[in-house]
């Protein structure tokens, strides 16, 4: 177990945690949640020892190891990549080092043979004799290839070393295990490895993550950091956000009696108690919320944005054309042969193994970039919003909030006064005088939100998102993905978040090169088909 007591933590006058008591136990993985700038990734770092509280102690069993998924990937440099996983579990390694320099010893003594056996028998105990081959599994299974395995790790590629480091933090069995944001720079299969091995952990985990694909495969509980508390429920995230909306509502209806609204909580438990036995971690997230009462279930305190696309009018039957598009850098082929209509209905997830090739494809038909052949063909009825992965271009002058959305007004819009533009910052949480912040110092998040504005503005009948949930903290992804599902226009969305390519594409095209694989399908049934994954491999050798 590990326990957080009393836990105070203030920078100036901006206090993080307060008097905060909360304990972990064995069995359990808690996805630590809240919105940005809460805590959660500082509060691992409490509970790791990088960071000294004000006021307050971490306790842990005593014997019990804990181990942190590390985010300086040079740290290591100097390493190879195999004696780098090893390094997680400092004790074995210590004791690997020791007995290395022993049996270096050109004079060994009789003490040093006395030493030696004692280090033989940690070294046993932890594991040791199968340390190697154990490191090179986990590597492997998490997409670094055997050849990698022996380079030092400043000359391996940089997306490789967060799969070293986190196959680091996972070695040896941990006790208590911090994980903050696992997923990044991983691809969906090692993801899909990642929820598995979570999902039967025996010890602890804590884990912060915005995918909430992933908080669902892999938690029994949420730790929600608000409001300089951080109070523990029961399932996973959907479970948490679902009946905190559903109490919610409960406390706003004031006609319908106490029972009735008893009654709905208790079939809404038993729905989820139902689910949870179909999952990865059947048996102890069905055990936990069969144990839940009412009284835990709480209402949320989070603010969720208005993101509400409204076309101006329906989009004919010509949309979008395009035959063989081709984009090369540096000599290599991002994409070739690139052909398909988009049709009326459409909310297309766009993929590939190389996320250069989406975000090139999105700058070509968006007129930002020039294909090396081919060529598309918009509708004249369509009126498109663009949300890039990189949006620094449209921040460049330091203007106010208010002046930076009037630029992009379009001109079928006469009365774009103060009120009118207040009202879709006031949708994405700036109000009052946060319309009078300079764009200069806004965070990627806020960027994002003034993009989301911005495209609302347009009234668009075609929305294209490449990776909308960068920068996002769970609340605006939340609301994000639920209007992007309820969306009538067209949509092409690309992005990391597992929930919000399956609940919202009715259609998947995989951008490869030697083409496309282009299937009416959801993201889900795409990834389970074995032909699909059959062509896959072909398109990518």
């Amino acid at each position: 177990m590990i326990s957080a007591k009393n836990i105070t933590l203030a920078y100036g006058k901006r206090v993080l945690f307060d008097e905060v008591n909360i304990n972990f136990t064995k069995g359990n993985c808690y996805g630590v949640i809240g919105a940005n700038g809460a805590g959660k990734s500082t509060f691992l770092k409490i509970l790791s020892g990088d960071i000294e509280p004000n006021k307050g102690s971490i306790e842990i069993t005593p014997g019990e190891r804990l181990a942190v998924l590390k985010q300086n990937q040079f740290q290591f440099d100097e390493y190879s990549v195999l004696n780098t996983v090893m390094m997680g579990h400092s004790k074995l390694w210590e004791v690997m080092q020791e007995r290395e320099k022993i049996y270096a010893l050109a004079d060994f003594t009789e003490e040093d043979g006395m030493k030696a056996a004692e280090l033989e028998g940690e070294f046993g105990e932890m594991g040791g004799y199968t340390a190697d081959s154990d490191a090179a599994t986990l590597l492997s299974e998490l997409g670094v290839t055997e050849n990698f395995h022996q380079a030092l790790m400043k000359d391996i590629p940089g997306t490789l070393k967060l799969r070293v480091l986190l196959a680091q933090a996972l070695f040896g069995n941990p006790d208590v295990l911090l994980l903050d944001e696992p997923t990044n720079g991983l691809d969906i299969e090692t993801i899909g490895w990642l929820e598995n091995f979570l999902a039967d952990y025996e010890n602890i985990v804590l884990v912060v993550s915005h995918d909430r694909h992933f908080l669902d495969a892999v938690c029994t509980h949420v730790a929600d950091v608000d409001r300089q508390k951080i109070k523990v429920f029961t399932g996973n995230y959907t479970f948490w956000y679902e009946s905190s909306q559903l109490m919610a509502r409960q406390i706003n209806d004031k006609n319908k009696k106490t029972e009735e609204k008893r009654q709905a909580l208790l079939d809404f438990i038993a729905r989820f108690s139902a689910n949870a036995s179909k999952s990865k971690q059947a048996t102890s997230r069905k055990k936990a919320l069969e144990k839940l009462t009412i009284e835990e279930i709480e209402p949320s305190n989070r603010k969720y944005p208005g993101i509400i696309f409204q076309p101006l009018r329906e989009v004919g039957n010509q949309i979008l054309n395009i035959e063989k598009l081709a984009k090369s850098v540096d000599g290599r082929v991002l994409f070739k042969d690139v052909s398909f209509t988009v049709n009326k209905g459409d909310k297309i997830a766009l993929l590939s193994r190389d996320s250069l090739a989406v975000t090139n494809f999105y700058n070509i038909i968006n007129n930002e970039t020039t294909a090396d052949s081919g060529k598309f063909e918009w509708g004249t009825t369509v009126t498109k919003a663009y949300l890039p992965i990189e949006n620094s271009q449209y921040f460049q002058e330091n203007m106010t909030l208010m002046e930076w959305l009037r630029q992009y007004v379009p001109p079928h819009v006469t009365d774009a006064d103060e009120p009118f533009l207040r009202g879709f910052l006031g949708k994405m949480l700036f109000s009052g005088d946060d319309v009078q912040k300079k764009t200069g110092v806004l965070s990627g998040g806020e960027k994002v939100r003034c993009m989301l504005s911005r495209m609302m503005l347009q009234n668009p009948n075609v929305v294209l998102l490449d990776q909308p949930t960068n920068h996002l903290d769970l609340e605006s992804i939340q609301s994000f993905n639920e209007n992007v599902s309820e969306f009538k226009g067209i949509v092409m969305l690309s992005s990391h978040d597992h929930t919000f390519m399956q609940t919202v594409a009715n259609r998947i095209i995989e951008i490869t090169p030697k083409g496309v694989i282009d299937r009416l399908t959801t993201f889900d049934e795409y990834l389970a088909d074995d032909r699909v994954k059959q062509l896959r491999e072909e398109m990518y050798k």
